[in-house]
């Protein structure tokens, strides 16, 4: 997965933060709006929605003359990606993991331990008192490239 640019990022917060079901996507303009206080033009905003596009990272769907565009994936969903990719960069997988889980917090820990005890069938939300999860991030699966793919990207690329 490509990292994303400043630009990219704020882009893709504005797509993140439409709330889902209520709409049916935002137009160029309605990002560029969103993104008060850049005053960027409206063709820089359309093309990093174009190129976000191309990567796959949001769908667009026309509507007229102009495009709707939606997150293709959850923002969860990427950074869970981003924290996969991160563990092939070589070295120890079970190593960088261990460091991890010892860096986190106590209630990031729990939410953890819940995770893991759900996945193994374990009622771990009786033992530790922590909350079901309720956005599950399943492990990546191969694309048709052998790539990694998003837990809940869209099947249309």
């Amino acid at each position: 997965m490509t990292r994303l640019g400043d630009l990219e990022r704020a882009v893709m917060d504005v797509l993140w933060d439409t709330v889902p079901g209520t709409s049916d996507g935002v137009t160029v303009r309605e990002v560029a709006e969103a993104l008060d206080g850049r005053e960027l033009a409206y063709t820089t905003v359309m093309t990093v929605l174009d190129r976000l596009a191309g990567k796959g990272m949001v769908r667009r769907q026309r509507e007229g003359r102009a495009w709707r565009y939606q997150a293709a994936a959850s923002r969860e969903a990427h950074i869970a990606q981003l924290m996969l990719d991160a563990l092939d960069l070589g070295g120890s997988r079970d190593a960088a993991l261990v460091r991890f889980a010892r860096s986190v917090t106590g209630t990031e820990a729990e939410v953890l331990r819940a995770a893991l005890g759900a996945e193994a069938g374990a009622p771990s939300t009786e033992r530790t008192g922590a909350e079901p999860l309720t956005d599950r991030v399943d492990a990546p699966r191969a694309d048709r490239a052998g790539q990694p793919a998003l837990a809940d990207e869209a099947t249309d690329r």
